[in-house]
């Protein structure tokens, strides 16, 4: 299994990686292509890349390598309460460095992806040739998605038989693609999760959940010092990644020539990169970006500096950045030396992780052959059958939802809602990610109509 090892005496990670090559490993690529490396989306891994590296447009004419984050897919990790993205940034610098990769494009695909591809672009600057950035999602989670996450996964993986954790998966994923996704979508992606976040991984899903809903934002001034060409995808009609996020990105951009670019998919959702008709239209934006910049070729060749300078010296600029001056002594060789959580947050993450770890060993794991989950009778299924008021027969509410219609039913379930804010979680902000018991609110309902295709890119600079 082509992986990058990743020791330090306080770390432990495994990083996999999958190419377009005969052999699945970067000895394949054609150094007279470009490379291409895919950030997967959240909640998701490098298995679900198929619509972009089956795209004829980028496999035949770019070397592409995707990788699996720490705590995804077939990646394997030391859980650890100081993962952010940061550390994420610090991980795939390292996968460059031990693979030899040339500088690449960063295509980020959501979520942590794009928070992830962002700080990597500061920190390395040098490997990274172009951004583009799918779905820019906010510099800290809005309240209403994260209660909504929260007690959506937490009902998922605390799930003691399969028709619960079906519908717990259910409802997490309608939450994240929309209500109106496709039946055959939906029947992988619960497949997919019955596989891989099932209660018997729920660490890994814990870290994975705090990693996304616990994002803190970039300086202004980091965020002038990317120089590379950037382009922007965002959903239309996106609820979770609202395009005045994107928009505001793209004024703080200020070190771009000629500024970001800012293609809007009409019609466009969340999960853009997933849904077969929007994430064509991606891939052709994309696409098109890239050959309107210069052509460069893959060398693999050993970096000009060891590891452990080039590291030292991003651990340097972090320090300037954070303003921070202990890092820059901390151990160049550990992505967790990258950090920047305050020390609440980490200890809040790391309680998080011991109470989703308790009870793992014994706790549910779905096993095949699995079934099709719409062709399962949900009549009368209720989360009222443990005690909770069913998810799937009321909605979840938005942030713009009335006052009153949330009182009533927080004095219809007989419970009293645990409301968590990031002002009131500042203490220790995903402790209570484990106990919250609240009816969670559901995103405004948007159209989910397919992207349009054969866009028109602007213009761009050529650097």
């Amino acid at each position: 299994m082509p992986c990058v090892d990743l020791y330090s005496s306080a770390d432990y990670a495994s990083i996999f990686y999958a190419t377009n090559t005969p052999h699945a490993n970067v000895g394949g690529f054609d150094s007279e292509k470009p490379t291409i490396v895919i950030l997967h989306p959240v909640f998701l891994d490098s298995t679900w890349l198929d619509l972009q590296m089956g795209d004829t447009r980028l496999n035949a004419q770019f070397n592409l390598i995707a990788f699996d984050m720490r705590s995804t897919g077939q990646s394997t990790c030391r859980p650890s309460g100081r993962h952010d993205n940061w550390v994420d940034a610090a991980d795939l610098a390292f996968c460059f460095q031990n693979l030899h990769l040339p500088p690449s494009h960063i295509l980020a695909l959501e979520g942590s992806s794009v928070c992830c591809a962002l700080r990597f672009a500061i920190l390395f600057p040098e490997l990274c040739l172009s951004l583009t950035l799918v779905n820019v999602p906010a510099p800290t989670e809005l309240k209403w998605i994260y209660k909504n996450i929260d007690e959506l996964v937490h009902a998922a993986c605390f799930a003691e038989d399969t028709e619960h954790f079906e519908q717990a998966a259910f409802e997490c994923i309608e939450f994240i693609f929309g209500p109106d996704s496709d039946p055959d979508l939906v029947d992988e992606l619960i497949n997919y999760w019955e596989l891989n976040h099932s209660p018997s991984k729920r660490v890994r899903v814990a870290e994975t959940t705090s990693l996304y809903i616990n994002r803190s934002p970039i300086s202004p001034e980091a965020l002038g010092s990317i120089t590379q060409p950037v382009l922007i995808i965002q959903g239309e009609k996106n609820q979770l990644c609202p395009m005045k996020f994107a928009e505001k990105l793209v004024s703080q951009l200020t070190g771009v020539e000629e500024g970001p670019v800012l293609y809007d998919v009409k019609g466009g959702t969340s999960m853009i990169s997933v849904v077969s008709g929007p994430a064509s239209t991606v891939n052709n934006v994309f696409y098109k970006f890239l050959k309107r910049l210069p052509h460069r070729r893959s060398e693999l060749v050993p970096p000009e500096s060891s590891v452990r300078d080039r590291m030292r010296m991003a651990l340097a600029n972090l320090a300037e950045i954070t303003g921070d001056p202990d890092m820059a002594s901390l151990d160049p060789l550990c992505s967790l030396s990258f950090c920047c959580l305050g020390q609440d947050v980490i200890q809040g993450q790391s309680d998080l992780l011991k109470h989703y770890h308790k009870g793992q060993a014994s706790a549910l794991n779905p096993e095949g052959p699995l079934r099709t989950y719409s062709q399962r009778n949900q009549e009368g299924w209720s989360y009222s059958e443990i005690g909770t008021p069913s998810l799937y027969d009321s909605s979840i509410y938005s942030e713009r939802s009335g006052k009153h219609d949330l009182e009533r039913l927080q004095k219809n379930s007989g419970r009293s809602e645990s409301v968590l804010t990031n002002t009131e979680s500042a203490h220790n902000p995903l402790q209570k990610m484990a106990f919250v018991n609240s009816m969670v609110e559901r995103a405004a309902k948007g159209s989910s109509g397919k992207g349009t295709g054969n866009p028109s890119l602007p213009s761009h600079r050529k650097s």
